[in-house]
């Protein structure tokens, strides 16, 4: 994740630089070296951005499942699956879709970002 993707997912959250500061757990110097680019987004901070995000917007129950959109058969050995979580695919490690199963986060998001149910949830 990049300082300008950091800084519209704050304003997009409507939260100020020390608001999201507390949400997150961090300082606020850390929140301003982000959006300065000082430091790197670490995975775990971009991974709970993108869920505050989706789950502020409260349509999860309004969306069709990961498994049913992609007419996957691997579903039953998925975690989305298993855990009734298709809006938050891109959100769980192991999934099997496009080969993320043995990725990193990282990785893993790096593919979600392509894939139209993550981009209809960050919309």
């Amino acid at each position: 994740m990049e300082k300008a993707e950091f800084s519209k997912i704050r304003k997009k959250l409507e939260k100020t630089q020390k608001q999201l500061a507390a949400l997150l757990g961090m300082s606020l110097k850390t929140i301003h070296s982000y959006e300065q680019g000082w430091r790197t987004i670490p995975a775990h901070i971009e991974r709970q951005l993108f869920f505050l995000l989706i789950n502020q917007r409260q349509r999860h129950n309004q969306l069709t499942p990961c498994w049913e959109q992609k007419e996957c058969d691997q579903k039953e050995d998925c975690p989305a699956w298993e855990f009734q979580s298709g809006h938050l695919c891109w959100f769980l490690c192991g999934t099997l879709c496009e080969c993320t199963s043995e990725s990193t986060y990282r990785e893993k998001v790096n593919v979600c970002r392509s894939c139209n149910i993550f981009q209809s949830l960050i919309e």
